[in-house]
Formats: C-alpha cells, structure tokens, sequence
C-alpha cells in the first residue's frame, strides 16, 4: 500500500491556513446591514398604520425576532446583538419623547460624529482607517511614509466622511421638517447600499497597505 501523501512536505504546504474574517465579516457581513433596515421599514410601516405605543412594540418584537434568528444561523452574538440594541435604544427615546421622528435621531448625529472624526483625522494626516489597519498589524508599520498607502488611506478616510457627512446633511433636514417616512426611506437608501460600498473601499485600502507594508517587507530587506 502507498503511504498517506499527507506526509510529504509539499502536501502539507498545500493546505491553506483558515482566513481571516474580515471588518466586514465581523459587522456581520451584507446580511448584517441588510438585518438592520428591516426595524426601520417595519417601524415607519406600522407609525403609518397603528397608534405610536403599537408601532414601538412591533419593531422591538421584530428587533428580538431578528436577533433570535441571527443566533439560529450560528452568527456571533455581538454580531447580532447590535441591531436589537439599536432597536431598544431608538424606541425607548421614541417612547421618552412621544415623536416618531426621534427613532432616527442616535443615527443622526452619530452620523455627525463619525463625519467630524474621519475628516479631523485627515486633516492632521492620520487618516482613520490607516490608523486602524496599523493596530491591527501590531502597530509598527512605518505607513504614514509610504506615499502610496498614505493616498489609499486618505481615500478610504474622505470617502467615508463623505458618506456620513450626506446622511447627517440629509436627515438632519428631514429631522427638523419632521417627516419620519422620509428619515425611514433615507435611513434605508443611504443605509446599507452606502455603507457596503465604504466598507469596500476601506477593504481596498487595507489590502493595499498589507501588500506594501508586509507581504513585501522581507523582500525589500534583502535587497537593502
């Protein structure tokens, strides 16, 4: 009998290690953003239909239903936890304020947050996103001096701020002509759509950086 070909070194070289989850698999991945926009349709659905009190409690039943499902599935429970905490928080400021329009307004101005941080962060030439792949690397690449990651980096940063600085501009309009359909159909368009293709160019940037900053960094040694 021949022996098991595990046991030559070229065979053994030949099984992949398991990858790496991404950032985007650890939001949840697509499913994740998607998961997220089905309380606000539902909520701004039945604020249509239903007396305000009902319409809190159809969209905290269907956040838990969602969470429950999300568990079912095998995803990881901070993955999935997220969305109901966001459900609970939003309703429960509803609930305090008695106006449906304040069921989008932790999104808001954490729009607005988030808008401020990317776009300081450029400014003072640290972009965001370089900073997190770096920590993420051990936090000792040299990569704000490498001009073609720094460029990745800065891109990455400005698209972002750009994505949060339209949804705040946008639904801080709508927020004060107090249209709660409107910030439902805004939350939506300008949810999951916009924050996928961010997560994508940051992805690139990430990818960019480990390309130069590591895959390649034994290489160029050698040739110092």
């Amino acid at each position: 009998m021949t022996e098991p070909k595990l046991r030559h070194g070229s065979d053994r070289r030949d099984a992949a290690p398991p990858a790496k989850p991404t950032i985007l698999d650890q939001m949840g991945g697509i499913a994740g953003f998607v998961y997220s926009t089905v309380p606000v349709i539902v909520f701004v659905t039945a604020n249509a239909l239903l007396p305000l009190p009902a319409a809190i409690g159809v969209a905290v039943a269907t956040g838990l239903a969602l969470f429950i499902f999300r568990l079912a599935r095998g995803e990881r429970f901070f993955s999935a936890v997220g969305s109901l905490l966001g459900v609970a928080l939003a309703t429960g400021i509803v609930a305090w304020t008695g106006s449906a329009r304040d069921f989008f307004v932790i999104g808001i101005w954490a729009s607005l947050a988030g808008f401020v941080l990317t776009l300081a962060s450029v400014l003072v030439r640290r972009p965001l996103t370089g900073v997190v792949w770096n920590l993420m690397h051990g936090g000792t690449h040299p990569w704000r001096r490498n001009s073609a990651v720094r460029l990745a980096h800065d891109v990455a940063t400005l698209f972002a701020a750009l994505v949060l600085g339209s949804r705040f501009a946008i639904q801080q309009f709508l927020y004060l002509e107090d249209s709660s359909t409107g910030l439902g159909i805004a939350r939506i368009v300008m949810g999951t759509p916009l924050t996928v293709l961010a997560a994508l160019v940051v992805v690139w940037a990430f990818r960019r950086s480990t390309k130069v900053l590591v895959r390649h960094r034994p290489e160029r040694a050698g040739k110092a």
